[in-house]
């Protein structure tokens, strides 16, 4: 059976998939802190630009970084279901290009959205006399050997300022927890699908009633988009890069529509 779903994916697809349980293999070898989070995301993760620990080769490698099991195991399915008659359509070449920009676009749209939102979080504290520079300090520091420096300079900053301990830490985990996950490559991919295929209908694995491919993609695309406004606090799912990823898409198909009506139409 595996011998027969592997036959049936185009290389890229195939190699995207492998290239992604590898590094989370890697990862796993690696080990994790006391909270779980896996040591070799913090280097390959996407980090808030402003970050100590942001570096610009971030922005391809975290798609390949996942946290846990069910994350890739997700992200790998939406790839195989959706990517395989993708890459069948448009070759090899032009859905690795699509998959990497789709990638790449829903992380600059995740990180000015992050950007912007710490800007307003420290512009709602001026006058109040907060050390952000020690937020960010703080946020640099490695959680399982720095644990008490990490406090003591979160509580210098208080101790100095007015402003409340949540509005520190808010900003303090903006800059600490990197991005991780293929996650806005595949709602690309999502939205290919859903723009190629558009009358398919799908059953979901939560939601056994058929439904049309078009559909499912505008209804996922709307959710994402009011749950990363909502901005409800403890998610910790990257809603705006889901939404970036299938903006960038969308852009994509349909530059490839106006310059290249053979296969676009």
């Amino acid at each position: 059976m595996l011998r027969q779903l592997f036959s049936n994916m185009g290389p890229v697809v195939k190699n995207i998939l492998i290239l992604n349980v590898l590094m989370f293999l890697v990862a796993m070898v690696f080990g994790q802190d006391q909270y779980g989070n896996l040591y070799l995301n913090k280097v390959l993760g996407l980090y808030l630009y402003g970050s100590d620990n942001f570096q610009p080769y971030q922005l391809i490698t975290h798609m390949f970084m996942h946290g846990n099991f069910m994350h890739i195991f997700f992200n790998m399915f939406a790839l195989v279901m959706f990517g395989v008659p993708l890459e069948r359509v448009w070759g090899s070449k032009r859905f690795l290009i699509f998959y990497l920009v789709s990638g790449f676009g829903a992380a600059l749209i995740q990180q000015g959205v992050s950007f912007y939102h710490v800007q307003q979080l420290m512009n709602s504290a001026n006058g109040l006399n907060v050390d952000w520079a020690l937020v960010k300090e703080a946020a640099g520091m490695s959680t399982d050997t720095q644990l008490n420096e990490i406090n003591a300079l979160l509580n210098e900053v208080i101790s100095r300022s007015d402003v409340s301990f949540d509005l520190i830490q808010n900003v303090f985990f903006q800059y600490k927890i990197p991005v991780v996950g293929a996650s806005g490559a595949v709602f690309g991919i999502l939205l290919g699908f859903g723009m190629l295929f558009p009358n398919t209908e799908l059953i979901m694995l939560f939601f056994p009633i058929p439904i049309k491919a078009k559909y499912f993609v505008i209804i996922y695309g709307v959710i994402e988009l009011i749950s990363g406004i909502s901005n409800v606090p403890g998610d910790n799912i990257a809603h705006f890069a889901h939404v970036g990823g299938m903006i960038f898409g969308f852009i994509l198909i349909k530059y490839w529509q106006k310059t290249d009506r053979k296969h676009f139409y």
